[in-house]
């Protein structure tokens, strides 16, 4: 059988953790009890939180385990569901949001119709003074 690309969390991959980094280990595990005990967000809430940002982060281990204690915290299967959906909409928001960014530049371009000035190819670096090659930004 293949390797899996994510291997098995395990109790022997917690304690090989404790043993190579014990101080941070337990800062944050620390962090963790204290970022999902009940305050202005109830523990089920915080979970579902989790559930949402676990699939925009797209962890694997993320996603089951936050999953898991979801459900555990009393969360049904349509709520956590729903949560993802939530995750879904805003990851295809953010794509959705930075057309912005596209249109601008057609404006620069004045190529509102989408076709090019002339209708050559289009030589990126040659619009944004080379950063799309060099790694600079680009001039307004």
């Amino acid at each position: 059988m293949a390797d899996p690309i994510f291997p098995p969390a395990t109790r022997e991959t917690g304690e090989r953790r404790r043993q190579l980094a014990p101080a941070a280990t337990e800062a944050f595990e620390n962090f963790s009890r204290t970022v999902f005990a009940a305050g202005a967000l109830d523990e089920k809430t915080k979970q579902l939180i989790a559930v949402a940002v676990a699939h925009v982060t797209q962890c694997p281990y993320c996603i089951r385990g936050h999953t898991k204690l979801a459900h555990r915290k009393g969360a049904t299967g349509e709520e956590i569901m729903e949560a993802v959906y939530v995750a879904a909409e805003m990851r295809a928001g953010g794509a959705y949001a930075h057309s912005t960014i596209a249109i601008d530049a057609l404006d620069r371009l004045g190529a509102w119709d989408g076709a090019h000035p002339g209708g050559a190819s289009h030589d990126h670096a040659a619009d944004d003074g080379g950063a799309a090659t060099t790694g600079g930004s680009a001039p307004r």
